[in-house]
């Protein structure tokens, strides 16, 4: 098992002795795939001249890049998914997390059904690109605190199973999973689906080891599915610089004896 934490490429730096193995970056702050190559290339420098890779991204949309309601632009969408995905195919970011709840939110009189029948089709848009430059997107359900829609690992199996392509695939969040009382059975349920995963503590989304959060029963659901990619701490950190090591070493140990 790999353990990841979400921070910029950069603040790397203010790690001297990094306890995790890899960074997950932000898709609109790193690959910037709104702006000309040039303005990326700095960042392309960066990747390559890090200790640690960068296997995944989150942040894939700004939230004015809609995928439900009346204005959605499916050509902007795929040029902005297509030049997101070339770039992670340069840094080597294979997994792009398609969170967004601002994008993908479902705006006031828009049904359930009309918002998934429009977030399927902007998958089924994307996710040949994706193919194209070796990325898979992994849907991020999100709990109702942060957006109104795709709130389960079922209502993402949902989007999966419709899409239907193997480069599209399911993320589990055990922060979200908390936050909406969804129990570690579904993790076994969907666990098929499962390509990537992230976890922080439910009250404030703090790291592990702050509140004491037991995740065992989420960790020995991704054991029983066979679970064996990479897994993010994404909360809050007081200094990251100095939590890192007990943070790490506090997944480590749960799923030891998970």
């Amino acid at each position: 098992m790999k353990i990841g934490i979400c921070m910029s490429p950069e603040a790397l730096a203010m790690i001297p002795h990094p306890a995790f193995d890899y960074v997950e970056a932000n898709v609109q702050s790193f690959l910037k795939p709104d702006q000309p190559d040039e303005v990326f290339e700095s960042n392309r420098r960066l990747a390559a001249s890090l200790a640690l890779p960068i296997p995944a991204a989150n942040c894939f949309l700004p939230a004015d890049l809609r995928v439900t309601g009346p204005a959605i632009d499916y050509g902007r969408l795929e040029r902005y998914a297509d030049t997101a995905f070339r770039r992670a195919a340069q840094v080597g970011i294979g997994v792009i997390v398609f969170g967004s709840g601002g994008a993908r939110k479902l705006p006031e009189g828009l049904s359930r059904d009309e918002g998934l029948a429009q977030f399927i089709e902007a998958n089924r848009r994307i996710v040949p690109l994706a193919e194209r430059h070796g990325v898979t997107v992994v849907i991020e359900p999100l709990s109702r605190t942060e957006c109104n829609f795709i709130n389960s690992l079922a209502d993402g199996a949902q989007v999966v199973d419709a899409v239907n392509h193997p480069h599209i695939r399911l993320l589990t969040d055990f922060y979200h999973m908390l936050r909406e009382d969804e129990s570690p059975d579904e993790i076994r349920r969907f666990g098929h689906l499962l390509h990537h995963a992230h976890l922080a503590e439910k009250a404030e989304r703090t790291v592990p080891g702050v509140k004491g959060d037991d995740f065992r029963p989420f960790m020995a659901a991704l054991k029983a599915a066979g679970y064996e990619r990479l897994i993010s701490i994404e909360g809050n950190w007081s200094s990251l610089p100095d939590q890192q090591a007990a943070a790490v070493g506090e997944v480590r140990r749960q799923w030891a004896i998970s």
